[in-house]
């Protein structure tokens, strides 16, 4: 004996899996478009850790400052590493 059309259940379950698809879809393009526009941190931006950071002499100096700041290094290696980067810059 079947109740309503005889669909019952089923259509409910297809409403979920269409919607699954469709989230799925948008998480595989979003995440090819970033695979394929190279997010290997050598673009603009602010962000730690690598992404988007200055490159080359600016961003030495940066990080020279930073281990100065948090006592990693000395007052004298600063200031010799620092004139070390001063002198290949020119």
């Amino acid at each position: 004996m079947m109740w309503g059309d005889g669909m019952g259940w089923g259509m409910g379950w297809m409403w979920v899996f269409w919607i699954l698809l469709v989230l799925g879809t948008v998480v595989l393009v979003f995440v090819l478009i970033k695979v394929l526009t190279g997010s290997s941190g050598t673009h603009g931006g602010t962000s730690p850790g690598g992404y988007g950071q200055r490159p080359g002499p600016a961003r030495a100096r940066e990080i020279l400052e930073e281990r100065y700041a948090r006592g990693e290094i000395s007052t004298e290696e600063f200031r010799e590493r620092l004139r070390t980067l001063e002198e290949g810059g020119r």
